[in-house]
């Protein structure tokens, strides 16, 4: 069995040498967890518009393939139904979630939907037109585990 390993990045306020799972005050997609994203530029982004001295944290991934690890290759109805399950609370068995990131557009497409205001199908309508980013969560230690630090960078140079 061949581990594949790859670069996750995390942006941030904070370099984050040990990552850990916090529970917040409010869900995110795929619940409680550390998240990070294969796209440097994504983290930089989020580094840089959430804190004024941004922090891109850069990790090796090496995948484990005994946890229970859930991947979404794409906006489904699927994918859609869990993070609106996600964000309402819902807390689920697996160590690894991956998938697109409902973007904040694509989010208040989500609530809406969520709310009722609009159809699924009117959802998939909106939503077919934006490119949604990627995110990868980590949901227990033995998932946390498959991270190893390597460097922070500033993201506010």
């Amino acid at each position: 069995m061949i581990m594949q390993q790859s670069l996750l990045y995390h942006g941030g306020g904070e370099t984050v040498i040990f990552p850990e799972i916090r529970k917040t005050k409010y869900t995110k997609d795929f619940s409680w967890g550390f998240y990070c994203t294969k796209s440097y530029e994504q983290a930089y982004r989020w580094a840089k518009r959430k804190y004024q001295e941004g922090i891109v944290n850069v990790y090796s991934y090496t995948e484990d393939n005994t946890l229970k690890i859930l991947k979404f290759e794409k906006m489904t109805e699927e994918w859609l139904d869990f993070i609106g399950k996600c964000r309402g609370g819902y807390i689920h068995g697996y160590d690894i979630v991956e998938g697109p990131m409902a973007d904040d557009t694509i989010w208040n497409f989500v609530t809406d939907f969520l709310e009722g205001n609009i159809s699924r199908k009117v959802f998939w309508d909106y939503a077919e037109f934006k490119r949604p980013t990627h995110q990868i969560s980590f949901h227990s230690m033995r998932a946390l585990a498959c991270l190893a630090y390597e460097r922070s960078e500033q993201a506010n140079g």
